[in-house]
């Protein structure tokens, strides 16, 4: 099917799925896929690693500011960079996962991330995946979804993905990460995560990748008329 020119915007809580299914979109539909979510974990990994966020995830705001005017986050063969380093494992650790909500509540790092993402937004054709996508980066984009699951299948799977990984895991701790970030997210004070009053909620618990392909194909047929 021929999709128009257009921005799909996805937003959602954690491990709903959401890259996997902005990615599955972009290989369909010949769109260029941004993950912003990276590119929040690779602030919060460069934070960590040059002590501008504490073990109790205190942050130096005036420190990380000023070392945001040089840093190179960007997209690439590997996935995620930092210069020319690939930190697309590094990124997807529970460390980072633990602290890239308090690090996204910083003013200065969402103006960053939104920064590179409008820059990618301008040729359109593009989807992406956040929690401020449809309500903040991209406000006017022409599709909006909102994924949500039930807690515990998001945490089976978000800590499924880890063993994949080679990670040692914890259920319990998994959920209670999960559920962390939900609250931080949904209550932080610039651009919360909330569903954009034009969004189509895709409720996943129990669909497969296919399944929701199918679903939003009809979707863009209804809305688009092709």
């Amino acid at each position: 099917m021929h999709i128009p020119d257009i921005i799909i915007a996805i937003d959602g809580y954690s491990s709903t799925g959401k890259s996997s299914f902005a990615k599955i979109i972009a290989n369909e539909f010949s769109f260029l896929y941004l993950d912003s979510g990276a590119l929040y974990r690779g602030v919060t990994l460069f934070a960590i690693e040059n002590g501008f966020i504490t073990d109790d995830s205190a942050i130096d705001v005036p420190g990380l500011t000023e070392a945001l005017k040089n840093l190179d986050i960007h997209f690439g063969p590997c996935g995620t960079y930092m210069g020319e380093r690939c930190i697309e494992k590094e990124i997807r650790s529970l460390e980072v996962a633990g602290k890239v909500s308090p690090i996204a509540t910083v003013p200065q790092v969402r103006n960053y991330v939104d920064r590179k993402l409008r820059e990618f937004g301008k040729k359109k054709r593009i989807v992406m995946d956040g929690r401020d996508i449809g309500t903040t980066v991209f406000p006017d984009a022409e599709l909006k979804l909102f994924m949500t699951a039930d807690p515990m299948i998001r945490a089976q799977r978000r800590a499924a993905e880890m063993q994949a990984k080679g990670q040692e895991v914890d259920l319990d701790d998994v959920l209670r990460n999960l559920q962390e970030r939900d609250y931080i997210d949904s209550h932080r004070e610039i651009s919360p995560l909330t569903q954009a009053e034009d969004a189509v909620v895709l409720d996943n618990s129990h669909m497969t990748m296919q399944d929701q392909l199918e679903w939003l194909k009809g979707l863009i047929r209804e809305r688009f008329d092709c």
